[in-house]
């Protein structure tokens, strides 16, 4: 499975214009009906149009004069001066209207069989107003299955942000490339089946600004990526991970990063726990070496530092003397408190020489940034970009959509994942599987896009097997992970 480009919206911008001279609005609307006839069936019925005064109505235009060939039943609702349509768009109506179709001033009373969602594209930021509001009101209401062309109306291309009334769509045909705004915030919660037509410029799509994650494409990595794992092998030859944390009251979540990087293979974990009188064995896992903060590992391959870390003043200590080390490290939870209070270690971070990797939810990235959480998340691609290239880390912002951004401005958007992970000590569990991956010597990047895509696709294989969403615990998180990274290892590596 080829995993699917991201662009963000200027690069889409740039693909249009260098193509401005080919019929893609005509390509667009005749494979977007190729979408709404297999949602019609056989029994068709008749298709409400909802056309916009852009060129998304365009789309919608080409779209109902599509359908209309094909003898399906067209309502077309366009509340457009056509004098103001854009030159494509105007002559995507004019030819509509050439073959005798009518246009309505608003939505019919009855029910159609389907609802094409054509009224705006990838250029709205804002709030819906009338008429158009009160459309999207009727065709969510209606109960009819929605097909949004591009994406769906009301929702930020961009960032994901559902402005006002939004269309609750069952599928949606996007054109040339996905955008951020369709897999991440509000974006999945609103697009149904997302399908995705290039329009025959499948190679000016550059992919080099970001992928959907997606578990069977990147699964097919891991036998390259884990290719050591021969019969001539030691404990030694997977990497020694060291995790700090674990304070009073919060042993478990150090615990449970430890339980993670154990069982995604890591050769030997090291679980240093600040609280006094903490547990010298896990009794479920007991491969675990259990120490007091006081015995770290200096030589680990890889360190975690934050899962139920505190903010005291030896926390801080214990922070700082990682963030010295030369050696990939992952900083969490707490760890990133830490760092978004003292100036002096955010410097130091960005400054570091070894991988870093930064893994905040939305309130922690907001201290990082000094701003508050609805600013993140009202952009959570910018947000993760300017902690990226600020601590020159890798990051991911977790959140539905993940964003995994990097230091050079580039990210990936993960699409695995369910409400499953909505549960404490999920984000433990996620550090720990950063961590085993960094300490087998796999490069940051290819570690951020195959251990955040792995968390989300384990969660999504206990949802298949009937085991939530609700009610899962994070521990249960990682038999899945390492059943989903053993069947991975067993597909024939990637020449």
């Amino acid at each position: 499975m080829r995993l699917s480009p991201l662009l963000p919206i200027p690069s889409l911008r740039s693909i249009e214009i260098r193509h401005a001279d080919e019929p893609l609005m005509e390509r667009a609307g005749a494979a977007a009906a190729d979408i709404a006839a297999a949602m019609l069936g056989p029994d068709r019925g008749g298709v409400v149009v909802l056309a916009g005064p852009g060129n998304n109505g365009g789309d919608a235009f080409v779209v109902a004069r599509r359908l209309r060939a094909r003898g399906v039943e067209v309502a077309v609702v366009a509340a457009t001066d056509v004098s103001r349509l854009p030159p494509d768009a105007s002559a995507a109506y004019l030819a509509l209207r050439a073959t005798g179709q009518p246009f309505l001033g608003e939505p019919p009373s009855s029910r159609p069989a389907l609802i094409v969602d054509g009224l705006f594209g990838i250029g709205l930021a804002r709030p819906i107003g009338a008429p158009w509001a009160q459309w999207i009101e009727w065709a969510n209401a209606s109960g009819a299955p929605i097909l949004a062309l591009d994406l769906p109306s009301g929702l930020d291309a961009a960032t994901g942000v559902a402005h006002g009334p939004t269309i609750a769509a069952s599928a949606t045909a996007t054109f040339i490339a996905l955008k951020p705004g369709l897999i991440t915030a509000d974006g999945p919660d609103h697009c149904g089946e997302i399908s995705v037509h290039a329009l025959g410029l499948d190679a000016d799509v550059d992919a080099s600004s970001g992928l959907r994650l997606e578990w069977p494409g990147l699964a097919v990595e891991l036998p390259t990526v884990l290719a050591r794992r021969k019969r001539a092998t030691h404990k030694g030859t997977f990497g020694t991970v060291c995790i700090v944390g674990g304070a009073e009251g919060m042993v478990g979540a150090a615990l449970l990063a430890g339980r993670a990087a154990l069982r995604t293979g890591a050769g030997r974990v090291i679980v240093a726990l600040l609280a006094d009188g903490a547990p010298r064995v896990d009794t479920t896992a007991p491969e675990l070496m259990l120490r007091g903060a006081q015995q770290i590992e200096p030589d680990a391959d890889a360190w975690v530092v934050g899962p139920g870390l505190s903010r005291s003043d030896r926390a801080q200590t214990l922070t700082a003397d990682a963030i010295a080390r030369d050696q990939p490290l992952v900083l969490d939870a707490d760890a990133l408190n830490i760092v978004a209070a003292d100036d002096a270690l955010r410097h130091a971070v960005a400054l570091r020489r070894a991988p870093t990797l930064l893994t905040p939810h939305p309130a922690e990235a907001a201290r990082l940034l000094k701003c508050d959480t609805l600013a993140v998340q009202a952009d959570r691609v910018a947000a993760a970009l300017r902690l990226a290239t600020t601590l020159r880390a890798q990051v991911v912002l977790k959140g539905n959509g993940s964003i995994v951004a990097r230091p050079d401005g580039t990210f990936d958007i993960n699409a695995s994942g369910n409400p499953a992970l909505a549960t404490a000590g999920s984000g433990d569990v996620l550090a720990g599987i950063l961590a085993a991956l960094l300490a087998q010597g796999i490069e940051p990047t290819t570690v951020m896009r195959i251990g955040v895509c792995l968390h989300g696709a384990a969660a999504d294989a206990l949802v298949a097997q009937g085991i939530g969403p609700l009610g899962v615990g994070a521990s249960e998180l990682i038999g899945a992970a390492r059943a989903l990274v053993n069947d991975a290892t067993r597909i024939p590596a990637q020449r």
